[in-house]
């Protein structure tokens, strides 16, 4: 995978430095291949076997598609992965969670064998006394050589410091 930037969850910023970024693009990730194997993969896991998913010739004869496509769920379940590679981390945090999300869309489907990447803005950033650091994040991930998005969504994260160093 090619690096976009060389910001990730191992660079670590202080909650100032992170703050600063509040409505700013804070990483754009590395790019992702989709493939047959993983979409089958996804299928198993989720029990998902919708055939426009991991049934090829059926898609071709029965749909607009020219190939399978992902689920939109996978899209999403590889954020965390994308964010990995472009996001940093905030300094002094022991752990982070994922919290959910305020809204999401599938927008357009991922056809196999496609590449796709995260972009993660930084919308709201605030902290509690208790050392609970919640960050919410405008997200969406892109198609190669595609302009409309893929899955556009307000993600919300969790990270958690000792209360005396924040």
């Amino acid at each position: 995978m090619n690096k976009v930037n060389n910001e990730g969850a191992l660079t670590r910023n202080s909650y100032a430095e992170l703050k600063s970024k509040v409505g700013k693009k804070v990483g754009v990730s590395e790019w992702f291949n989709v493939n047959q194997t993983m979409i089958d993969q996804f299928a198993s896991l989720t029990q998902d076997h919708f055939f426009i998913h991991v049934d090829p010739d059926r898609v071709v004869k029965e749909t607009p598609f020219t190939s399978t496509i992902a689920h939109g769920f996978l899209s999403v379940s590889m954020l965390s992965a994308m964010s990995y590679t472009c996001v940093p981390g905030i300094k002094d945090a022991h752990f982070g969670l994922n919290y959910g999300f305020n809204r999401m869309r599938f927008v357009s489907p991922v056809p196999v064998n496609s590449r796709i990447r995260g972009n993660f803005s930084l919308k709201e950033m605030d902290k509690k006394e208790t050392g609970e650091i919640t960050m919410v994040f405008d997200v969406f991930v892109e198609l190669e050589n595609q302009e409309k998005p893929v899955v556009v969504a307000e993600w919300i994260t969790k990270a958690y410091v000792k209360p005396q160093a924040t």
